[in-house]
């Protein structure tokens, strides 16, 4: 089960994420249980690895208003990372980034479990 501890421990600002939520812990709790499951992680590794960088960017860019509303730091700095690459449209390997948002992803569902 999700808790409040358990985000801080991952490194989320649950101070911050549940000002968002007006302090409604069940809301937050909720909302941050669900963001694992958001399409926008599997569009971006598919964008990617089709070559295309602005539909990446799109997912990119979606995934980081999520995370960050949510101020899940560990996460959000990860992908604000990758879509910074991609609005420069910077000829990178982004395999390293996309690896690492996938294992604190898997971090973050593991909290949920």
């Amino acid at each position: 089960m999700l808790t409040i501890d358990k985000l801080n421990a991952y490194g989320a600002n649950t101070k911050e994420g549940l000002a968002r939520c007006m302090g409604n812990e069940a809301l937050y709790l909720r909302l941050t249980a669900s963001v694992t499951n958001q399409p926008e992680f599997d569009r971006l590794g598919e964008r990617i690895e089709n070559c295309d960088q602005k539909g990446a960017f799109e997912a990119a860019h979606a995934l980081k208003g999520v995370l960050g509303n949510l101020s899940l730091t560990p996460l959000y700095e990860k992908v604000c990372e990758i879509t910074e690459l991609l609005r420069g449209q910077a000829d990178a390997d982004y395999q390293p980034l996309l690896d690492q948002i996938a294992a604190l992803r898997a971090d973050l569902k593991a909290l949920a479990d």
